[in-house]
């Protein structure tokens, strides 16, 4: 790989663009991308410059922040809809985090391997998401299509390949698997007040008990719920963490390749017009 091509994917990430639009002066980091990837223009904006390293991406370097966008983009915003539709990123489940997960009646997991991925922990991943989730899909290029399908061809985990021409094609369907629901494991993904409402729309109480022991009585009560049916009571609240008011976020002119970000940056939801600035701004090499 590149040293450039690190450069990219130390660019694109939420905290980076966070940091882009906060910023009077722009970073190094982000000029020698620019640098680089991007022919001369005395009439380029940042906005076109972000672009023009996508593009790149696109035909030479498919990270991990472009199969996220491109996940975001078809299978969120295009088959979906961002009204009904919520999606959480690196969230932690067990001894993994789940690159992508999108909840609409049901919750399903995607995880990620570019190409410049192994499978050396997938398994051990995927057991881990199955504790939570019952659906699980592996997003893979067309390099890597075939040898995924082997290493999964007697279980039920889907696999989509994400083309050369950038879409997304089911190569094996998902099945439901619940067979490996985990109390621990979902107990240890909600926050404090997500598991105490849980208990208290089952029981009308809480534990009484010192501080030391509540934690584990919880558990205790909530193993007492039939698994599939907390699954369910999970998957609403954690759609409820990341459902958006949709007018103040993607009826605003979010280019494409920034889709992703404009999600889940907390700080471009309440400052639209400095991102637009940013965009808009000539390029001072």
């Amino acid at each position: 790989m590149e040293k450039n091509q690190f450069l990219i994917t130390k660019v694109f990430t939420v905290p980076y663009f966070d940091s882009l639009v906060e910023k009077k002066d722009v970073p190094d980091s982000f000029l020698k991308c620019i640098s680089r990837y991007v022919k001369e223009d005395d009439e380029l904006t940042y906005g076109k410059a972000i672009s023009c390293i996508y593009e790149y991406m696109n035909s030479e370097y498919r990270n991990e922040y472009y199969y996220k966008n491109t996940i975001f983009n078809q299978l969120l915003i295009q088959k979906h809809d961002l009204y009904n539709t919520a999606a959480l990123t690196e969230l932690p489940i067990a001894n993994s985090k789940a690159d992508f997960v999108m909840i609409n009646g049901k919750g399903v997991v995607y995880e990620i391997k570019t190409d410049l991925d192994n499978f050396q922990r997938l398994q051990s991943q995927i057991n881990d998401y199955y504790k939570v989730f019952s659906y699980v899909n592996v997003v893979v290029s067309k390099r890597q299509v075939e040898r995924v399908k082997e290493f999964l061809k007697d279980n039920k985990v889907g696999v989509l390949e994400l083309t050369n021409s950038g879409k997304l094609i089911c190569r094996k369907r998902a099945y439901c698997n619940n067979d490996e629901l985990s109390y621990d494991a979902m107990f240890q993904v909600l926050r404090k007040k997500e598991f105490e409402k849980i208990l208290l729309e089952r029981f009308g109480k809480l534990p009484e008990v010192n501080n030391f022991e509540y934690y584990r009585e919880c558990l205790r009560w909530m193993k007492e719920i039939n698994i599939v049916a907390l699954q369910k009571k999970i998957m609403r609240i954690l759609k409820q963490r990341t459902i958006l008011s949709i007018d103040d976020v993607f009826e605003k002119r979010v280019p494409n390749e920034l889709s992703f970000y404009a999600y889940f940056s907390k700080k471009y939801r309440s400052n639209y017009d400095a991102l637009d600035g940013f965009l808009n701004k000539k390029v001072e090499v």
